[in-house]
């Protein structure tokens, strides 16, 4: 197989799955998940609070206990470094991404 048969077959796959998760996001929030639409950050770029769709803030360690309760859409909990960390949930758009989000 030419190198060019493995670039394109990668490149329909990639773009098939651009697709699948914009489709993704498209369908929204399952009912009862608030979705975050901006962020507070510290001088040193760390996120410590968050803004949902309702206007409500959230300090950091409320968003981690309504995230690992399912009550925020699509955002992830994972535990690293000793602790529990929040990130934007991976589905490949940059756009939703927590640290491209507005700030308030």
């Amino acid at each position: 197989m030419a190198q060019q048969d493995f670039e394109s077959i990668y490149n329909e796959y990639k773009q098939q799955a651009d697709e699948q998760a914009q489709a993704e996001v498209r369908q929204g929030a399952i009912p009862g998940q608030e979705q975050v639409v901006a962020v507070r950050k510290n001088d040193d770029g760390d996120i410590i609070a968050f803004k949902t769709e309702t206007g409500r803030e959230l300090d950091y360690v409320t968003a981690l206990d309504e995230a690992k309760a399912g009550k925020l859409a699509h955002i992830d909990v994972f535990h690293k470094y000793g602790r529990d960390i929040i990130r934007s949930e991976p589905d490949g758009i940059k756009e939703n991404n927590l640290d491209q989000l507005d700030e308030f």
